[in-house]
């Protein structure tokens, strides 16, 4: 390509990799950087040494989506083998499905219902005086009643969030389903699966391209800009400004890790939906791939708490006050030339796999378009606010 652009490239997770494949697709040079000792960001997965079971190191990442586009991308890069996402909870001294299903319901009341009686039981049970809920606990009140709500996420919430349900919105519950058949997929999109060697070695594959160098354990340096045309920013936006009107709050996660020499809990993901109880949930890491065999079990149990300078963000808040702190810094980034922000950390947007890779192909083609109509590259190419 006669008209090759040099393209620097900031974090080697999913984001970075797939625009940085995509531009060197098309004959550009581009160097990535990342600050960690490794690639795939959060979706980082490894073998433990003690078992040879693969572990997700940042908490289990279970791709699903509706999108035929990415589903097709990632397949290029890795062969992902069947996967459903069962997901159980202890609430009580009793184990239940999740989400609600027909199931979760006749447990819960000792019934018998059929699809049409649990629908007109869960209306008996919800509050009909909630005509437009604004808050996470309002919506559960008005689509389950208090009971359900008392047990599967009241608690559940508290311990994800820091906060009470009355101070979150609706939206993030809207989220949830409730299903009046004993469907216990947690998920309902089309395509869903893992990948048979993990995550890591997808990215791997991604960056395997002779027009792309990967730098780990790199932080970003002012220098490091020089000569470039074009840098993709996929860190925090806020520490892009040296956090200059203060950090965007974020959550992150605390493990615990321990081994049993017998199947521990005999599913991937039990949640602990009670607020005495200090962590969310336990993930038994040998069932996040079924087509292996393994004796033992490796488990994590997770503790989510508000995130420090040192901690490695994993939800961004998006409250009132973390969106009024994020205009400022938008406001700041919308003056920018020649570069753009991408991805979860870059648009303070918490983002599953299958969005943050549409999101980098689409991010790549605008790119490639603005060169070749000579136009500018937007700093965003999503509504971020």
């Amino acid at each position: 390509m006669n008209n090759s652009k040099n393209i620097l490239i900031v974090g080697a997770g999913f984001t970075g990799a797939v625009i940085g494949r995509e531009l060197a697709e098309q004959g550009h040079q581009v160097r990535i950087i990342d600050s960690r000792s490794h690639v795939a960001g959060n979706c980082y997965s490894e073998r433990d040494e003690k078992t040879g079971i693969m572990v997700h190191t940042y908490g289990p990442h279970i791709f699903h989506t509706d999108n035929q586009v990415v589903w097709e991308y990632l397949n290029r890069f890795t062969e992902m083998m069947p996967y459903v996402n069962r997901v159980k909870t202890t609430v009580n001294g009793k184990v239940f499905s999740l989400p609600i299903n027909l199931h979760t319901i006749n447990q819960f009341f000792e019934t018998t219902c059929s699809p049409s009686e649990a629908r007109a039981l869960i209306e008996s049970k919800s509050d009909q005086n909630i005509v437009d809920p604004q808050t996470f606990e309002e919506q559960a009140l008005r689509f389950v009643g208090k009971e359900l709500y008392e047990a599967f996420f009241k608690g559940y919430t508290v311990k994800q969030w820091g906060m009470s349900p009355a101070q979150l919105p609706a939206s993030i519950l809207k989220r949830l389903p409730v299903r009046f058949n004993y469907d216990d997929n947690y998920f309902s999109h089309k395509y869903q699966g893992m990948p048979k060697e993990g995550y890591t070695p997808i990215v791997e594959n991604i960056l395997n391209h002779p027009n792309i160098s990967v730098e780990l354990e790199r932080a970003y340096q002012e220098e490091d800009s020089e000569g470039i045309d074009h840098l993709f920013f996929t860190g925090p936006i806020d520490s892009w400004y040296s956090y200059r009107f203060g950090r965007l709050g974020y959550r992150t996660l605390d493990f615990d890790k321990f081994y049993t020499e017998e199947d521990f809990q005999g599913t991937a993901v039990m949640n602990y939906g009670e607020e005495n109880i200090p962590f969310t949930r336990i993930t038994d890491h040998k069932y996040f791939a079924p087509w292996e065999k393994h004796e033992g079990s490796v488990c994590y149990r997770e503790f989510s708490r508000t995130c420090m300078p040192d901690d490695t963000p994993y939800y961004p808040i998006r409250q009132m006050g973390e969106m009024e702190l994020l205009n400022k810094y938008l406001s700041l980034a919308e003056q920018e030339n020649s570069m753009s922000f991408a991805g979860r950390l870059g648009t303070y947007r918490y983002l599953d796999m299958d969005v943050t890779i549409a999101e980098a192909l689409n991010m790549a083609r605008i790119y490639l378009d603005s060169i070749e109509n000579g136009e500018k590259m937007p700093v965003f190419t999503v509504n971020v606010r």
